[in-house]
């Protein structure tokens, strides 16, 4: 999968990093099987704020974190929105996002994860996005635990 997204530098994955406080993970799965598990645990493991967005698990709390049906459902605006749905859901979610009264600094969608159309919707928005990547092994690569 190739995108036309500029390719970020560590340096500014790094900043988005440290920048990024609160996290809801869209596609969060209670299965510690899945990636989306996986990820969720490290990031808050790593001292962010994360909310499983899920709604077959609203109202519920995935590893001591609580549950959205939906971004709509968040109790506050979080920095970003990191997609464990399919190239063709990000879309879906992209437009979600759009359709709320507050923007997140950073639409991250998971490795496998490209969608152009999506990402030119939130750009023209002013939201930074990445695709394509995870942040659990940007933050391992970076080093950004020996920081």
């Amino acid at each position: 999968m190739t995108s036309n997204v500029p390719s970020l530098s560590g340096d500014e994955i790094r900043a988005i990093l440290h920048k990024v406080k609160t996290i809801a993970v869209v596609g969060a799965s209670a299965n510690p099987d899945r990636p989306s598990y996986e990820v969720a645990a490290f990031l808050l493991s790593r001292g962010y704020e994360v909310t499983a967005v899920n709604p077959g698990l609203a109202g519920q709390t995935l590893l001591g974190a609580p549950v959205v049906a939906s971004l709509k459902d968040l109790a506050a605006p979080v920095d970003m929105v990191d997609i464990f749905r399919n190239s063709a859901a990000a879309r879906e979610v992209v437009t979600e996002i759009l359709a709320l009264n507050w923007r997140p600094s950073v639409i991250w969608m998971q490795l496998g994860v490209v969608n152009e159309t999506a990402a030119a919707l939130a750009r023209a928005q002013g939201i930074m996005v990445i695709m394509n990547r995870c942040p659990k092994i940007d933050y391992i690569q970076l080093g950004l635990d020996q920081a």
